[in-house]
């Protein structure tokens, strides 16, 4: 109890340090992980593996079933368990980890080998991601990977900024590896970079049951390099169109098409959102997207090992 009692008191002088006021996006302090067991298919080996979730600390045994978040977590990871053709696989690249002594979210961008009968099957390249949002599982196929997530959630404030603790390791190459399972690996010139960004739309459904967005705000980076542990760095958001600043770049434009995130319409299924404008800068937003990743590239390419680390996720005003 006393120990807790610190911790909070700790928190509210992290926040004071600030120059903006935080308000930290629930369990965005990746302080309390869900554990839970998958075993494989026998006939990858039957192996068990542990994925991580972001909610209250408990551990699911393997009983191999489909997890939605729990505890009122908003958040949602790229671990996934996925049944295709009745063969069970879990894929794991988010799990907490201990930075100067507190708890953190550590995203790795992986191979996954897939062995069948103690064979190399097939190699596919998994990023680590923490979003705000579900994933729709089990996964019942690699292909179309937006589709299986539902990317936002209901928010109407207008931050300023995200603020976030966090940490770039990046390998001494230069290269990215390209692969699918379904084709052999590529190297490709350049490295990936790791990402985070804050996305605000202002959703509406058609009688039909799509959605469309205009998006209201954003705030995106990139890091190709190594950042040692920073604390409380300060994300902006950007309001109405930001296309013709001079600091515009072509991955902060609009999402729609191939590009377009999905969510689950009034009707109960996952549609595409397409952005199809800006929205004027006073407009006030419906939902909020963020999302932190050791990728930033397209499905199934990465750079090896690229780890992003992330504490402590907070909008600020």
């Amino acid at each position: 109890m006393r120990r807790h009692f610190v911790t909070i008191i700790v928190s509210l002088l992290a926040l004071e340090a600030s120059g903006l006021r935080l308000e930290p996006i629930k369990y965005g302090d990746f302080s309390n992980w869900v554990s839970r067991d998958v075993k494989e298919s026998k006939l990858l080996g039957g192996k068990k593996k542990t994925l991580y979730e972001i909610a209250p600390s408990r551990h699911i045994p393997g009983e191999n079933k489909a997890y939605s978040n729990e505890g009122g977590s908003p958040w949602a990871t790229s671990n996934a368990y996925a049944k295709v053709s009745g063969i069970v696989k879990g894929s794991g690249t988010v799990e907490p980890a201990i930075i100067a002594g507190n708890k953190v979210a550590k995203m790795q961008a992986k191979m996954e080998e897939v062995k069948v009968l103690g064979m190399i099957n097939m190699n596919v390249m998994v990023a680590g991601t923490v979003f705000l949002g579900k994933i729709d599982e089990p996964i019942t196929s690699p292909k179309g990977p937006f589709a299986k997530m539902e990317m936002g959630i209901p928010y109407r404030k207008r931050p300023s900024a995200l603020v976030y603790d966090f940490q770039v390791v990046m390998p001494a190459t230069n290269t990215r590896v390209k692969s699918t399972g379904f084709s052999s690996k590529k190297t490709l010139h350049g490295r990936d970079n790791a990402e985070v960004y804050v996305l605000l739309q202002k959703r509406w459904e058609d009688e039909k049951g799509n959605i469309y967005a205009h998006r209201v705000g954003t705030g995106r980076e990139r890091y190709a390099k190594s950042i040692p542990w920073t604390k409380q760095h300060e994300l902006p958001i950007h309001y109405g169109d930001i296309s013709k600043e001079s600091w515009f770049k072509p991955w902060m434009g609009l999402l729609n098409g191939e590009k377009a995130y999905y969510a689950r319409n009034s009707k109960g299924k996952l549609v595409p959102v397409n952005e199809i404008g800006w929205a004027h800068e006073d407009a006030q937003p419906t939902h909020v997207l963020v999302m932190a990743s050791s990728s930033c590239g397209e499905p199934y390419v990465g750079t090896e090992g690229l780890t992003l680390y992330i504490d402590n996720v907070a909008f600020g005003f």
